[in-house]
């Protein structure tokens, strides 16, 4: 949306970053709320990285760079190690998909991987936003001893490539636990 290039890893120079959303706010037509936001420094870079309140954002050891903990749009390489995951993990959908993901499984759709959480709480948040929320169990012990990969993100997203269905089943509140 900038015009910035990510390298491999996703990473970009956050000079490179400040030059491109000063680009973009002067560009004709950008929106009014773009033109009128103030300066964007360094430390407000930084500030965003070390408040926001999902951790969405990971610098570079050095401070130089940032990128994303997950969800890229174009394919990037976060370097994320393969790990055994937690028993039980959780996503968080609306109601309205449930028909095609009894049938199909999660799928990482326009993302790289499908995005998992170790929560039902935090699950039902991203489900809401969807519409009327449905969280599914994911059961992530089967799934790793049957031969699936796992990762963690910085910010403690789980990452995983697919759910096939016969891993899912719907969590329900009333019980704290699973429902077929």
């Amino acid at each position: 949306m900038v015009g910035i290039r990510l390298d491999r890893q996703g990473w970009v120079s956050v000079d490179e970053l400040i030059r491109a959303i000063e680009r973009t706010a002067r560009k004709a037509g950008a929106s009014k709320r773009l033109r009128t936001l103030p300066a964007i420094t360094r430390d407000v870079i930084l500030a965003v990285v070390a408040t926001n309140d999902k951790q969405r954002f990971s610098l570079s050891p050095d401070g130089l760079r940032i990128r994303a903990a997950q969800g890229h749009s174009i394919g990037v390489d976060l370097g994320y190690a393969a790990k055994e995951p937690p028993a039980v993990l959780y996503h968080g959908t609306a109601w309205s998909n449930w028909t095609h993901i009894a049938v199909e499984g999660l799928t990482a759709q326009t993302r790289h991987a499908v995005h998992l959480s170790t929560d039902a709480d935090t699950a039902t948040r991203v489900g809401t936003r969807h519409g009327p929320p449905l969280v599914l169990v994911v059961d992530a012990a089967q799934m790793h001893a049957d031969g699936y990969a796992f990762t963690r993100s910085d910010n403690g997203v789980w990452l995983t490539l697919v759910v096939p269905a016969a891993y899912l089943s719907k969590w329900t509140p009333d019980k704290r636990g699973p429902s077929s």
